[in-house]
């Protein structure tokens, strides 16, 4: 059954059966699903790959103008068919329901910055079923060794997602100078991404939330880690006025947070995603918040009211019995 209602997405066709599978069968189950959909989502990034990659060398040795713009728009709509052929997959499992509540005014040929709470590889493919043709495509900073990636980096070079060389936090006590080369290198990476439609993705958390990082951080909040605002900040200077809005998503899994192998193979009871827009304030954009004491305050205080609110709708959600950390 699907419901629309004010922006309000349901998937419910989970189906109450008499007869209960044994485990063994169970488990046969999804080790053929899991692998069919493995089989399938390699088959996917393989060719939508090499068919970027090829696109993506013509484009670089084409003159800025308008067939250069046109491959751009084609590298884009490679970029959805490929996320759209693994969400045929998540489609698949009729045991799985995704309960979504997004704007209705999102811009596919806007420009946004996207933030959401981690706590699973999977938030990114959740996110992507989210948002996939109904706001630009997903982007998101990487480390400048994951171009490597057999495939995935060919796909992440050809549609211009932003490589950095990170220094190390040995280097940057010796030499605390190295912190303002890596803002630079973050808005010369951008650069590209300034003249396109983007959804720039950060999990201001900076790592996955597990238990042990909530109590060793201290943290305030009862479902989340403390938000960092370094690569928040980076994509705020390098984009300076571009971005017009903020797109914060709230990811829950009441089943427990899931691995990717869960997630293909079907064993994902629920998946609850909230997304609301935020303006942002135009104080933050183009600003250096390592060299400026008031707008790193800004933004902190900014980023921590949203985390106060995301944390709430976190909690209320597992009063509803829809959560999964604490």
């Amino acid at each position: 059954m699907v419901v629309t209602c004010r922006g309000v997405w349901r998937l419910d066709s989970q189906r109450s059966h008499p007869f209960r599978a044994p485990r063994s069968v169970k488990r046969i189950r999804y080790a053929l699903q899991g692998s069919a959909a493995l089989l399938f989502i390699s088959f996917n990034t393989i060719v939508l790959a090499l068919v970027m990659g090829v696109m993506a060398i013509f484009k670089g040795i084409t003159p800025p103008g308008t067939i250069a713009n046109a491959i751009n728009r084609w590298l884009s709509v490679l970029g959805e068919l490929w996320v759209s052929g693994n969400n045929c997959v998540l489609r698949h499992y009729r045991s799985m329901q995704w309960d979504i509540q997004r704007p209705e005014n999102l811009d596919r040929q806007g420009r946004y910055l996207v933030l959401c709470n981690h706590q699973s590889w999977v938030d990114i493919l959740a996110m992507q079923f989210v948002l996939n043709r109904r706001a630009p495509f997903l982007r998101f900073m990487l480390k400048q060794s994951l171009i490597w990636v057999p495939f995935l980096g060919l796909a992440w070079w050809s549609l211009d997602f932003p490589f950095l060389r990170r220094h190390s936090r040995q280097q940057l006590l010796k030499n605390p100078q190295l912190r303002f080369k890596d803002l630079e290198n973050a808005a010369r990476a951008c650069e590209k991404l300034k003249l396109i439609p983007v959804a720039m993705m950060c999990f201001p958390e900076g790592t996955r939330f597990s238990r042990e990082k909530h109590s060793r951080q201290d943290s305030p909040y009862r479902h989340l880690l403390k938000p960092r605002f370094g690569g928040i900040g980076q994509v705020l200077y390098s984009f300076e006025d571009a971005l017009q809005s903020a797109i914060d998503m709230t990811i829950t899994y009441p089943g427990g947070a899931p691995t990717f192998w869960q997630l293909v193979s079907g064993q994902v009871p629920k998946i609850k995603v909230q997304a609301v827009l935020r303006p942002i304030d135009p104080g933050l954009l183009g600003v250096d918040f390592r060299g400026n004491p008031e707008a790193k305050r800004q933004l902190k205080d900014w980023l921590e009211s949203i985390w106060m609110e995301k944390d709430q709708a976190i909690e209320a959600s597992a009063g509803n019995g829809a959560t999964h950390q604490l």
